[in-house]
């Protein structure tokens, strides 16, 4: 199994550019299941969650082609219905399949989703909003049937903002006979690009970019061609990192995706130069602490707590952090005290005693987020860090050691 090596408390400088967006691409690859025809989308990480979901693709029945960021997907030759456990259980994106299927076909039969070891993230809100369209749910043998002769519209609402569920019932209700709103969905920039393609594609929906969504059904649609956006939480990361390390340049960035996080970073005392594409970052020497609470779109995200944390550590006093999207979404925690951090926990908040001098350890990834935060915490740490179970890190970030290596990091890849 690989691990990180790292070297620690070396500054960096240069520039990186952000990929493109994990958690938009994945949407956009499950709507090429609502037409036939060549799909084109550029600017496709890759990762191990995009490979498993073309693998996903492929075994529906659909052709690809990928090379330097560059998808083709033929969904013309599309065969089964069904999203299999031994997929589904490492990647709970692999659930966006169920909503284009059902609006195309009439039928999905999708395993319960798996992922990421830390918390509950039902898919009841996608399960409702599908019988809200008038489809069928039969659970039987850990698999999730849906069926549906014909979609009909309806008005569906999220207690909460669900991504995933925005998406999906997006994808099932451009197909479906009539009119469907959705209220309270969710508004983050993949949401919205989801949108955007499905009206190029010949949806027709209304209200984009907003919480109230209204969808006017179609018969059909026509294949996509779109590039990416960039990755928002790749972007925030590497803010972050720089917050304390050292000069960066952010490349191929969209900075109004990132309002709340850079001003976090001016409170805390950081100096940024936004500008149409690129955001620099320059090191903070006195790094002041700023609590912070995430919340949905446009909200500090989730997908950046952990990171944060992982900077705080080293501020000039405590700060407290409230993760109110997924209340036990601290596992990372535990490992950054390993490598000196000061943290104590009460229930979904966080309080972090800094300054403390972070010193190298071996520590262990256990989700997406976390593997960045422990990369973070390595690289301010003086002294040799090994971070273990990194296939997680890879699931997210594109090459993220390399672009750290550009940077100036000590960092290399090794079997562990």
């Amino acid at each position: 199994m690989d691990k990180l090596v790292v070297n620690g408390a070396k500054e960096l400088s240069g520039s990186v550019e952000i990929s493109g967006a994990k958690n938009a691409v994945l949407p956009l690859m499950a709507a090429t299941l609502l037409t036939e025809g060549e799909h084109s989308i550029n600017r496709v990480p890759d990762l191990k969650d995009t490979r498993t979901f073309l693998n996903l693709l492929e075994m529906l029945g659909a052709k690809s082609t990928y090379n330097n960021g560059d998808l083709l997907v033929d969904s013309s030759t599309i065969n089964s219905v069904e999203a299999p456990y031994d997929l589904v259980k490492t990647m709970r994106a692999s659930f966006y399949v169920m909503g284009p299927l059902l609006g195309r076909f009439g039928e999905a039969r999708v395993s319960l989703p798996g992922g990421c070891a830390w918390g509950p993230r039902p898919v009841d809100y996608h399960l409702k909003g599908f019988e809200n369209l008038g489809a069928e749910i039969i659970l039987e043998k850990g698999y999730i049937i849906a069926r549906a002769k014909k979609l009909k519209g309806a008005l569906i609402h999220f207690d909460i903002p669900s991504v995933g569920a925005t998406a999906n019932i997006l994808m099932a209700s451009v197909l479906a006979e009539g009119k469907t709103q959705i209220t309270n969905a969710a508004i983050e920039p993949h949401i919205v690009q989801l949108c955007e393609v499905l009206n190029e594609m010949g949806a027709h929906i209304e209200g984009v970019g907003s919480n109230i969504l209204f969808v006017n059904g179609v018969e059909k649609l026509s294949p996509m061609k779109v590039e990416t956006i960039p990755d928002m939480i790749e972007a925030g990361t590497f803010l972050i990192a720089g917050a304390t390390l050292g000069n960066i340049t952010l490349k191929k960035v969209d900075p109004t995706h990132l309002n709340i996080v850079i001003r976090k970073l001016e409170q805390a005392g950081c100096e940024l130069v936004v500008n149409d594409n690129s955001i620099t970052v320059n090191k903070c020497d006195k790094l002041q602490p700023v609590d912070m609470t995430t919340d949905v779109h446009p909200g500090f995200p989730t997908d950046l707590q952990a990171q944060w944390v992982a900077l705080m550590s080293v501020a000039n006093g405590s700060s407290h952090i409230t993760d109110t999207i997924y209340h036990d979404r601290f596992a990372h925690v535990p490992e950054l005290i390993r490598l000196g951090a000061d943290i104590s926990l009460n229930k979904n908040m966080a309080l972090i005693r800094g300054p403390k001098k972070l010193k190298g350890a071996q520590v262990m990834s256990t989700d997406i987020r976390a593997s960045a935060s422990l990369l973070i915490g390595a690289l301010i740490a003086e002294g040799e860090s090994e971070i273990s179970r990194i296939y997680h890190i890879d699931r997210g970030y594109e090459k993220i050691e390399e672009k750290f290596k550009l940077l100036g990091a000590d960092i290399r890849r090794e079997n562990g």
